[in-house]
């Protein structure tokens, strides 16, 4: 049976062979021939030397036009020649037959006969030794030659971080407790006597710094009070809401005197210029407006911002406002000329809340994603405040002596140094008994002008008043500082 099977198979090898010729010869205009042994080494030895050529030929050699004063760079060594990056006219690229040949003959395993029988010495401990001092003193040679040379080796300089000033921890000193709703506003005056907060009960109430007392309740807003301002050169209180309203209280009668009329939409947060007779609001139609307090004209209306005006600030100098929205930009605005100077893309989320340091040129912005640091007048980014756990920051406060609170809508806050960025103390509010604890949210804070009260607003509808902790050391409460390697910049 087998025989029969060779048989056959060896009759089929003519036919097989017949197939294959017409095959050929049917693409034989189109298919390309093999190469020869001869033309692929031909092929590779071209391609090895194309990249060395260009790989490797313009670091032979320096470049040209920068020639060290006073030196012949071959009294050089390599390393010294590269790293000083001076002069030497070009070399001709097209004489490196033999170099690249040598390569070729490393590649394929020619090497002479003189190389392949040398017997290699074994890298022993004095052989190590005396390689590493010899390379020492080349390159301190190296440097005593660039250094002669007018040539310095650049170190680049390594990121020091700064070390945070001790400040004591915070602690609640008390709670006052008096509106229905959530409070969402908080503004104290510049006497330091009282202070005011509006809520989503729709009124705005005046309290006793000192002890807490209730003094009096304004009523004339039809929706939440979104924010408070009091007025340094006027007796005036000035509050606006959702209703699109914003008012002007003469604290003298406790009665509206004038309104402000123009907002398309709620109007979440206000402002007043420190020297100038303006009143700067924002809200949801997502532009800033500029009012006159006396003929409750605009001045400007500053377009720009694409989604709801969070907070806006206001100082003397340029940029004198300065707005945050939720589509995650901050922007720093020319007033004398109602246009936009500066907009800030760092945040990747909303920013809800902005503070003005009360005396160096700066302010901060609050986002989910954290806190940052800008420097006036071009909006310089300075530096990222501690990470905290991605809560959503409603509020933003910062006092003179450079501590910076965030309070997050879980309740979380957070105490940071202004100077370094670090994180003191890490604590959360407590709810008043019989709230929930999804009601553990802060919707805004302000310090008094001293910088030894905190005042915070939350959404189990209390006030908290918190203060340093008097019996605090720095041996009974150390800096727990631990820098990363490395600094965002961004």
């Amino acid at each position: 049976m087998s025989s029969i099977d060779s048989q056959a198979a060896y009759s089929l090898e003519p036919l097989v062979q017949a197939v294959v010729h017409g095959t050929n010869g049917l693409f034989q205009g189109t298919s390309t021939p093999a190469l020869t042994a001869d033309a692929r080494i031909k092929s590779r030895s071209t391609n090895i030397a194309t990249k060395y050529r260009d790989e490797y030929m313009f670091t032979r050699e320096l470049p040209r036009g920068a020639e060290i004063p006073g030196t012949q760079p071959s009294n050089l060594s390599t390393s010294t020649q590269l790293t000083l990056a001076t002069a030497r006219p070009a070399v001709d690229i097209t004489n490196v037959d033999e170099e690249v040949q040598k390569v070729l003959d490393g590649l394929s395993g020619k090497q002479s006969k003189t190389r392949a029988t040398k017997k290699v010495k074994q890298p022993t401990r004095d052989l190590v030794l005396a390689a590493a001092d010899r390379a020492s003193r080349q390159l301190n040679d190296d440097q005593a030659t660039a250094a002669a040379a007018g040539q310095h080796l650049v170190r680049k300089r390594n990121y020091e971080p700064v070390k945070p000033e001790w400040h004591a921890p915070w602690r609640m000193m008390r709670v006052i407790s008096g509106h229905i709703g959530w409070v969402r506003s908080l503004a104290v005056e510049p006497g330091n006597k009282w202070f005011a907060s509006g809520s989503v009960d729709r009124t705005i109430k005046i309290w006793d710094l000192a002890s807490g007392t209730l003094k009096i309740t304004l009523t004339g807003h039809i929706s939440p009070v979104r924010g408070l301002a009091v007025s340094a050169r006027h007796p005036y209180l000035f509050s606006c809401g959702e209703d699109k309203q914003v008012k002007c209280w003469d604290l003298e009668t406790n009665k509206v005197v004038r309104q402000y009329h123009g907002h398309l939409s709620g109007v979440y947060t206000l402002a007043l210029h420190p020297v100038l007779d303006l009143l700067v609001t924002g809200g949801r139609d997502s532009v800033v407006r500029v009012w006159d307090i006396r003929t409750k004209q605009q001045v400007h209306v500053l377009a720009g911002h694409k989604s709801t005006i969070s907070s806006v600030q206001c100082q003397e100098a340029d940029p004198q406002v300065i707005s945050a929205s939720m589509d995650s930009t901050v922007r720093l605005w020319d007033l004398a000329a109602g246009k936009s100077m500066t907009t800030l893309t760092h945040h990747k989320k909303s920013v809800r809340a902005l503070a003005l340091h009360p005396t160096q040129f700066g302010f901060a912005s609050a986002s989910s994603d954290n806190v940052k640091q800008w420097r006036c007048p071009k909006g310089e980014f300075v530096q990222n405040f501690d990470q905290g756990n991605g809560s959503i920051i409603n509020s933003l406060a910062v006092n003179s002596d450079g501590v910076v609170f965030s309070g997050a809508d879980n309740g979380s806050m957070r105490f940071c140094d202004w100077k370094s960025g670090h994180c003191f103390q890490e604590t959360e509010t407590i709810v008043q008994p019989g709230s929930l604890d999804s009601e553990a949210g802060i919707f805004c804070s302000t310090f008094d002008q001293t910088g030894f009260r905190l005042i915070t607003g939350e959404a189990d509808k209390t006030i908290k008043i918190w203060k340093e902790d008097d019996e605090a050391t720095e041996d009974s409460h150390p800096i727990d500082f631990r820098p990363s390697l490395s600094r965002r910049r961004h």
